[in-house]
Formats: structure tokens, sequence, C-alpha cells
């Protein structure tokens, strides 16, 4: 390891550190008239979806706050264990910082599940990636399905499949439908999401396939014409109770909430499909 590397690696681990001493130094039980704060560690990617559940259940419970936590998954998990193993993470049951854990995806759930630093049977799955369809807004006679691109003459831009999980999936797609051959010549690869963005909207292709949580930020200039609910397995977002969840009826609550009709209408205007409920 350089020096470079060894000096980024050490302000990574002390900024870590602060955060874990400021969130102890700030948490405390809601004093009378304060609200109450829900603390969800999560995925990056999650961002706007948490935000708007957390904002829908503000709506019913104006007694609570929602506040997140934001980090990449291996970061997170090194977040996480770091406040439970280390000298200023050592509490007691009902006593820690954070309430819930909702990284991008169920592995590290699972890995977070092994090392009990979330509750078992606390897991709820509340929302799955999508892939869509999309087209310039501005389009007016415009491609609405695989299966019409494929027919005609129109581009069509993909993710790259080496780079992505997005490029991944569409590939399986095409794939999947038997359009990969008819295609063929007619695939504008991208870099990724943004990439496959800019190509639509600059006319380098007719239409692109993204994950349809990117859609919906850029409804005002790119229109939904197809969901792509086959040939591929999507990314399941679930949600659990931290292990030292300092209020546990407040996060069943919640988690309750996300399930629920409220939070499934938010997760579906965010763009993402809803996944089977384990019975």
């Amino acid at each position: 390891m350089n020096a470079t590397s060894l000096h980024e690696r050490l302000q990574g681990i002390l900024m870590k550190s602060a955060f874990l001493f400021l969130i102890c130094l700030v948490w405390q039980a809601p004093t009378a008239g304060a609200a109450e704060p829900i603390v969800i560690a999560g995925s990056p990617s999650l961002k706007y979806l948490l935000e708007s559940l957390g904002k829908g259940f503000e709506r019913i419970h104006p007694e609570v706050r929602v506040q997140l936590y934001l980090d990449s998954g291996l970061d997170l998990r090194r977040t996480i264990a770091g406040m439970e193993n280390n000298m200023v993470g050592q509490y007691f049951i009902g006593k820690g910082p954070i309430h819930l854990v909702a990284p991008g995806g169920d592995e590290l759930i699972a890995r977070l599940e092994q090392k009990n630093y979330v509750l078992p049977g606390t897991k709820r799955s509340y929302a799955m990636d999508r892939l869509v369809l999309v087209v310039p807004e501005s389009l007016v006679e415009a491609p609405e399905s695989l299966d019409a691109i494929a027919r005609g003459t129109a581009r069509l831009a993909i993710a790259d499949p080496t780079r992505t999980r997005l490029g991944v999936q569409t590939g399986e797609v095409l794939r999947s439908l038997g359009l990969d051959a008819a295609m063929e010549g007619r695939l504008d690869v991208a870099t990724d999401a943004r990439g496959v963005i800019d190509h639509v909207l600059g006319g380098q292709a007719d239409a692109g396939v993204l994950y349809g949580d990117q859609a919906v930020k850029e409804q005002q200039r790119l229109r939904v014409v197809a969901i792509l609910n086959t040939g591929y397995m999507p990314t399941v977002h679930s949600m659990s109770m931290e292990r030292y969840c300092p209020n546990r009826r407040l996060c069943e609550e919640f988690l309750a909430y996300i399930q629920g009709p409220e939070g499934q209408v938010i997760v579906r205007e965010a763009g993402y499909g809803l996944p089977a409920r384990a019975e």
C-alpha cells in the first residue's frame, strides 16, 4: 500500500469515527415536546425513496422525524460493525443510535444477519428495481415496446453490460425475448444510466432502457412507454431493525408502513416495483 492510499484509508477511518462520535453525542431520548428521531442507515441510491417514505410516515406521526445516514454498501457495513464492536459503540439493548438499516439490495442485510447486527425476523421487503423503456418527452411517434423497436430501424441505448448491473439485466431481457439478434448493429452502448439518458436526449438513440426510479427523476425530459417486467432478476430492497434499535415499537410501525397501502403508493410513484411479500 503506498503512502497516498494509506493516507486516504486513514482519512476514511477518521471520518467514520467522527460520525460515530457525533451521533453518540447528539442522540438521546426525546424530551417532552421534542420530535422523536428514527435514524435509517441506507444506501445513497435509495435516498429519494427513503426520504419520500420518511415524509409519508411523518405526516401520520407528526411527533417523529426520520433522519438518514447514507453510505455505500461496504462502508455502511463497516460503520455498523464499528458502532457495535468498538469502544464508542458499546450499547445496551435498546440504547443504540441507529433504528433501521436499508442497504441497496438484500446481500448486505444477509451479511448483517449472519453477524447478528440486525434483529432476526425483522427484515421487510418493500421495493424492487424494475426496467423501463424511455423515449424523449418531445417525441410524438415513439415506439411503444422492445418488439416495435426490433421490427423497425430505431436505435436503442443500453448501459454497458461489462460495467453495470443495468446493462446486464437489459441484455437478459433482450435475450429472453429473442430480440438480441434483431437488434444487432442498433444497440447504442453507453457507459452507464447517465450515458443512456444523454444518448437518448442527444439523438444518438431513439429509445433507452433505464431503471424506473431513474426515469422518474427525468420525467420532465423523458417519457416511459413500457415497463419491462420479465426476463431478468430484479434487485429487491429490504429494511431491517438494527440490533440496538432504541424504540422497537416505533420501528415496527415504520416497517409495517413501508409494506402498507400508503407506503406501497409511494414506492410505485418513485418508480419501483413491489416485491411479493413473504408469508
